[in-house]
């Protein structure tokens, strides 16, 4: 014989096992983080992942009275830390900071040794900055349009921090895509030495996140032509965009965010979305950035994910047609 209470009961059962989850959840995201939080920053010490990373990290250090540990792994363009974030434990307690860089690799790189959109989930946006073409001050040229000009009569480099970085990429596009100007890339170990080549009279011209020269504009060593932003900048409100010297406006950024492995708990991504974006309103966070050159960025994590997965397609697009590939 039929029970007629069973439908009842398997539907109470249904209910209590997702208001059990439910709570298991928001359990977890009130009681995380209950141990230190490793932030594995990409990059070596003084670049924008490590600067960004250190910023955030201290704050929400306060915010969860739990330690923020910035650890550096450098290499491989970012992709060491990558792989050691991705293979470790789902469980927001390690923490990948990285760049624009993690959305150029999966197309500049034959093998990363990760996916960059099934392996990870963005957790947070936290800074972004435009990045910035100078010439040394004895090349004569004081604009990019008399760069471009003095190109078509004379041999000209630049430099960056490295091959892949997006300020390689976007001298890339303004030189070659957008002047259709010959400029060859000469590739350097990071900002600095870049910007030393230029100041040292080695190459003419160099592209670097813009924070990286903004002191050295500011102090005369190199002469800013252009940045890689829709408007001006409030850090170099005398520099104009690559808009202003006739060419296409561009939108190319170095920026900084937080990933975590893609198995992480939804509720752990979220509760380090909702932080980060905390810290970012604090206007001794937002002075900070300013003073460097950045501007918090922020927003859901949804929204962190749909502009990463778009950069990704865009950056991916530049590295096909200029035919890079990094074994």
């Amino acid at each position: 014989m039929l029970n007629p209470m069973r439908p009842l009961a398997t539907a109470a059962a249904t209910v209590a096992t997702v208001l059990a989850l439910t709570a298991g959840a928001n359990a977890q995201t009130q009681a995380y983080p209950t141990q230190p939080v490793r932030f594995l920053v990409a990059f070596a010490p003084a670049g924008p992942a490590d600067i960004i990373g250190r910023i955030v990290g201290l704050k929400l250090q306060q915010l969860w009275n739990q330690s923020v540990v910035i650890e550096n792994r450098g290499g491989a363009g970012g992709n060491i830390a990558a792989v050691q974030v991705a293979r470790g434990q789902p469980d927001g307690y390690n923490v990948l900071v990285s760049t624009s860089a993690f959305a150029v690799n999966p197309s500049l790189y034959k093998n990363p040794g990760y996916a960059g959109e099934t392996d990870f989930k963005v957790a947070g946006l936290a800074a972004t900055t435009p990045n910035l073409i100078v010439a040394a001050p004895d090349l004569g040229p004081k604009t990019l349009k008399d760069v471009i000009a003095l190109s078509k009569t004379k041999s000209l480099t630049f430099g960056s921090a490295g091959t892949g970085t997006t300020p390689h990429l976007s001298a890339e596009r303004v030189f070659r895509f957008l002047a259709k100007v010959d400029i060859p890339h000469a590739p350097f170990t990071g900002a600095g030495p870049a910007l030393n080549a230029v100041m040292g009279g080695h190459v003419p011209i160099a592209s670097v996140a813009m924070p990286a020269a903004t002191e050295l504009v500011k102090a005369g060593k190199v002469v800013p032509l252009a940045v890689t932003s829709p408007k001006r900048v409030e850090a170099l409100p005398d520099v104009p965009t690559v808009g202003e010297a006739g060419l296409e406006e561009v939108d190319d950024a170095t920026w900084v965010a937080l990933f975590v492995p893609a198995k992480t708990p939804q509720a752990v991504i979220d509760k380090i979305n909702t932080d980060l974006n905390t810290v970012l309103k604090d206007p001794d966070v937002k002075e900070q950035f300013a003073r460097i050159g950045f501007s918090a960025m922020g927003g859901s994590q949804a929204d962190a994910e749909r502009f990463v997965k778009a950069e990704i397609a865009k950056w991916g697009d530049v590295v096909n047609r200029i035919g890079l590939k990094i074994d």
